[in-house]
């Protein structure tokens, strides 16, 4: 049955509160392992950059494949997760295999 456009708008828009079990929270990486996001379950983030860890940290928010950063500093970015991938900031992190 195909959704209408009205609850696939509201599912889109909504805020999804994160968990240990959301499937975005945890270590998003650079190919070269330069930039790493830690997506934590209680809705922050924490960036390291380098060998410089803890360079950034705030918050984050996701709506559907969508996430809002809002940095300590006040600084703001977004991304889009798109097939298992996190585009961000001309970026592209993968998720962190164990």
């Amino acid at each position: 049955m195909q959704k209408g456009f009205a609850q696939m708008n509201v599912e889109q828009n909504t805020v999804a509160q994160p968990s240990a079990s959301h499937p975005y929270v945890g270590m998003w990486v650079t190919a070269d392992g330069h930039i790493r996001h830690n997506l934590l379950p209680n809705g922050r983030y924490d960036e390291a950059r380098g060998s410089r860890e803890s360079a950034y940290q705030g918050r984050y928010e996701i709506r559907g494949n969508h996430i809002d950063y809002w940095d300590d500093t006040g600084f703001t970015a977004d991304g889009m997760f798109i097939d298992g991938v996190l585009h961000h900031g001309g970026m592209i992190l993968y998720r962190e295999k164990w």
